[in-house]
């Protein structure tokens, strides 16, 4: 289908400036921020004019109007700061003016995507690739039924030897090195065990002979523990000495995989202290509680989850079993899948019918295509994990209900799960406007060297170098096996690094792409590896592998946020809100501040920098940022006994941890923003609880700092400016205070990974009926928030006549709210009143009911 629209007058240098950025920030927001703008797929090769770029191809854009002839400059005038608002944010100003001006409404397309599922497989049996389909994940019976068909085209009927060695083979994955007399479980790993070897995920458990035989047996928990040498001296352990008592039955000796749970906690039996249940899928004291693991969208309802790999029911597959085979029932289908169109032929075989069968879905663009890779690059490391926080946002309690966790790494696995889940995903990579090769590199450097087949003997030591060679498999497994790469040299597909300094250490094959990192250094200052821990330097690698690229681009890739859980208590105070008088602190910062003070990062030794070496005066830790900070306005004082030589008694810099680090934030006007080993969360903290976040790490780019305006909602100092921080501060009146914290008001939302959270709390209240009160909380806060926006869009409903629009749409807004909160609380009637039945449809809801929130929902409205 040829694109049908009206040409708009939006200048060709206004989309060129923005189109391939705001391309890549617009689809990071329809998983962050689904209230965004509903936008034509458009970018930099496509675009021929300005609002709606002309692309002349068989990709369905629909039919487009909008409005001609704009002068963007007048009609949308930059206000303070140069800053044009558009939906609630302050945007830099030449992508404000496109999203006001340009922003359309798309018709929806129809997108065949089953017929295209299958032909990939035919094209790739066709091509002898066989052993390539085995590295899609999880290829279940019922798939197999379909290959199996194909295959039959080329191989004797009856045979399929490649099918069979996927099913029956399993990994082989030592928990231990090569043993030698001096190590006779090899040297120290995070794996080793003297027990018993679950070779699939090299993970250590009591094992067969033993009552509680999958008990871990993890680390210290099977050696022998030495005895203190002196009081106040490190307990050390003995790793080629194994302890048997944990296998005794004696209960006078600390034992563990034969202990009964409920004897171990009444003390009727010693136990060994140092074991622990630190691998994922039970809970409690002695691992007795089996609970759900962390999966990949908890494998969509259609697989079960051992440990962070999906095992797929039959009639279903993909990383997280959310693709289905032919012979899957529609009805079950996810909803980002479902055909509006099936046309099933019906006088063919049925090699022939699978390979035309066409099912037909309406979407919108911009459509995402997600690379499904091999399991090593995402699920089995899932699997693997050996201390179950890492590399995940979530766990599940003894009563399998949510936990989130506080693990900032957690904001990849959060994207990757929204972008699977979303109605902008597509199977068919011929009309994917953008594709995903997803990298958990947030497992790869967390379990760096815990097991003898991630080792990083090969890489001197470097978890960067180790990551560098995971991107480098995924890049070729793409070009390889798929055609998508060669068609614009990668410069539609987007990739994820997570790690402390982003992707710097990304291999040079990959750096046209467009990358998704937390830390944004574009290297015009700190052009090396900024990190104080040895392992992740990137300084070292060699050119041939990364090429000599920065860490960062501004005019393509794009900063995201780092994850921080839903606090219900946050949102139920509406933190983020609390007004300029009720912010007593000037300035507020709480975090390590490096040597000088107890228990604080160490700096670069001598021997360090010599070993960094390059001449360029390694700072250490956090570039020596907050060190500067505190020497200036430290609160606390330092291990000498000294405070800070400006310190002030209405500035808090500490390195004290506090129980109510929340409520100081948002006790506070400004809160500090300066980097770590890397990138640090305490941008987020301060967005979320209402704070002015004050920047200092110069040439290093914060949260969409390249989209939006941070000059409305922020103060970025440079690092020479530190001793006057506070004179600066003070310098801003009462009116640039408060125009900023509103701001901040208006984008704290776009900090959080909202969808993830709210696919989480649907999944969750499938299985119990109900939702936590996290859920409750920030499902009325996205409905407050949706009713906010539909009240701006005129709806054809027959409301009484002579109501102004604004009160219109106000009710429209109550009604909303109201049904919803209706729904979330299961109809309890004190909750809300007057809703009954009547929930055929939104449009029948606000044009027939009369029903008005009580006061416990209207304070979502304020």
């Amino acid at each position: 289908m040829m694109p049908s629209m009206q040409k708009g007058n939006c200048s060709w240098s206004l989309l060129a400036a923005v189109g391939t950025l705001f391309v890549l920030f617009f689809v990071v927001h329809l998983f962050l921020f689904p209230l965004g703008p509903t936008l034509d797929y458009f970018g930099v090769r496509q675009a021929h004019t300005s609002c709606i770029p002309t692309y002349e191809s068989t990709r369905g854009i629909g039919s487009i109007q909008h409005n001609v002839g704009l002068d963007l400059d007048h009609q949308f005038p930059a206000g303070l700061h140069n800053a044009v608002f558009y939906r609630g944010a302050p945007w830099k100003a030449e992508i404000g003016r496109w999203l006001s001006a340009c922003d359309t409404i798309v018709e929806e397309i129809h997108i065949t995507e089953v017929r295209k599922l299958v032909q990939r497989l035919a094209e790739m049996i066709a091509m002898g690739k066989e052993s390539a389909i085995m590295n899609w994940d999880n290829v279940d019976a019922s798939m197999d039924l379909v290959v199996s068909t194909l295959l039959s085209k080329r191989l004797d009927a009856g045979t399929c030897p490649i099918l069979g060695q996927v099913c029956s083979e399993a990994l082989n994955l030592a928990c231990n090195y090569p043993a030698s007399p001096e190590q006779p479980y090899g040297p120290w790993v995070v794996s080793i065990c003297p027990a018993s070897c679950d070779t699939t995920r090299a993970m250590c458990f009591c094992g067969e002979g033993t009552k509680y035989p999958n008990r871990p047996v993890a680390e210290a928990c099977g050696f022998t523990i030495k005895s203190r040498s002196e009081p106040g001296v490190p307990i050390l352990t003995d790793w080629g000495k194994p302890d048997m008592d944990v296998l005794t039955t004696n209960s006078s000796v600390p034992g563990w995989c034969n202990v009964d749970p409920e004897e171990g906690y009444a003390r009727k039996v010693k136990f060994k202290e140092e074991c622990h249940c630190k691998y994922d899928g039970s809970t409690g004291q002695f691992c007795e509680i089996p609970v759900l693991s962390t999966c990949i969208n908890q494998c969509s309802g259609h697989g079960h989850c051992r440990g962070g790999f999906c095992q797929c029911h039959k009639g279903w597959y993909g990383v997280d079993c959310s693709i289905p085979s032919v012979f899957s029932s529609i009805r079950d289908w996810p909803r980002w899948l479902r055909p509006a169109q099936v046309d099933i032929p019906g006088n063919a075989d049925l090699g022939e019918s699978i390979a035309s069968l066409n099912a037909e879905v309406m979407k919108r663009r911009p459509l995402i295509y997600v690379y499904d890779l091999p399991p090593q690059f995402n699920s089995l490391l899932l699997e693997g994990r050996h201390f179950k926080f890492h590399c995940i946002n979530r766990l599940y309690d003894d009563r399998n209900a949510t936990f989130w966790t506080e693990q900032l790494y957690g904001a990849q696995m959060a994207i990757y799960e929204s972008i699977l889940a979303s109605p902008y995903r597509t199977l068919n990579g011929e009309e994917a406007d953008f594709f995903l090769v997803p990298v958990l590199d947030s497992c790869i450097i967390t379990r760096a060297d815990d097991s003898p087949h991630l080792s990083l003997e090969d890489h001197r030591g470097f978890r960067s170098s180790l990551a560098l060679e995971f991107y480098k498999k995924a890049y070729d497994h793409i070009v390889e096996q798929y055609p998508y790469w060669k068609q614009s040299s990668g410069k539609d597909h987007i990739w994820f690094f997570s790690w402390d300094e982003g992707a710097c250490y990304a291999p040079k094959e990959i750096w046209s792409s467009m990358m998704l990192v937390h830390w944004g250094n574009t290297n015009l200052k700190h052009n090396h590896s900024t990190t104080a821990y040895r392992p992740d330097n990137w300084d070292d690698i060699s050119p041939s592998q990364r090429g000599s690229h920065p860490c960062f681009d501004p005019k393509k890739d794009i900063v995201l946020p780092a994850w921080k859980r839903p606090d219900e208590n946050s949102f139920r105070a509406k933190l983020w809100a609390r007004p300029h008088d009720q912010r007593k602190i000037l300035f507020y910062f709480n975090g390590n501040l490096g040597s000088a003070y107890e228990n604080g990062r160490p700096e670069a030794t001598k021997e360090l920098t010599s070993w960094y070496g390059h001449g360029f005066g390694f700072m250490g830790y956090s570039m020596g940022i907050r060190q500067k900070l505190a020497e200036e306005f430290g609160s606390s004082p330092n291990k000498d006994g000294k405070l800070g030589r400006q310190h002030q008694s209405d500035v808090i810099v500490t390195p004290l941890r506090s129980q109510n680090y929340r409520e100081e934030l948002a006790s506070s006007i400004f809160c500090g923003v300066f980097p770590g080993d890397g990138w640090s969360g305490r941008m987020e903290d301060s967005i979320l609880q209402g704070c002015i976040p004050v920047i200092i790490q110069d040439g290093i780019f914060l949260p969409y700092e390249n989209v939006l305006n941070y000059e409305s909602f922020a103060v970025r100092i440079s690092e020479d400016e530190i001793p006057n921080l506070t004179k600066i501060l003070r310098g801003f009146n009462n009116t640039e205070i408060e125009f900023k914290l509103a701001n901040v008001q208006r984008i704290w939302q776009r900090f959080l990974y909202r969808d993830s959270m709210l696919l989480e709390a649907e999944r969750q209240k499938s299985v119990f009926g109900h939702m936590e009160d996290w859920a409750v909380q920030l499902s009325l806060l996205d409905l407050a928030l949706q009713a906010a926006q539909r009240s701006l869009e005129e709806r054809s409903c027959s409301f009484e006549e002579g109501v102004r629009p604004a009160a219109r749409m106000l009710k429209k807004s109550k009604l909303i709210i109201a049904h919803c909160w209706y729904y979330l609380t299961e109809g309890g009637p004190a909750d809300c009143v007057g809703l009954t039945a009547k929930e055929d449809s939104d449009e029948k809801l606000l044009c027939n009911l009369e029903v008005y929130p009580t006061p416990q929902v209207q304070k979502y409205m304020a």
